[in-house]
């Protein structure tokens, strides 16, 4: 039986990867129901190893989530401001 701590923890990574899949770029991959999925499928889990490597590949998850929007922000900001040539500096 998974102790009350880690309940909690698996409660705030839902929570966070729940709030993350809000902004997810594409709608048709379906992030919620993917989501949801995964913790539905490991919710019978009892071993503390096993819970500790779902909980592991949930914080991969949300990095990789977060990273992807990182890029995505970087690359609308590259697409804002042009590259352009430098200006002659001034003699």
């Amino acid at each position: 039986m998974a102790s009350n701590q880690t309940r909690l923890r698996v409660i705030a990574l839902y929570k966070e990867l729940h709030r993350l899949g809000r902004d997810y770029p594409d709608p048709a991959y379906n992030f919620h129901k993917k989501l949801r999925g995964l913790f539905e499928k490991n919710r019978n889990l009892t071993d503390p190893q096993e819970i500790e490597k779902a909980i592991r590949l949930g914080e991969y998850i949300r990095n990789e989530t977060l990273a992807l929007y990182s890029l995505r922000k970087y690359r609308h900001l590259k697409r804002m401001y042009p590259n352009e040539s430098p200006a002659e500096p001034l003699p």
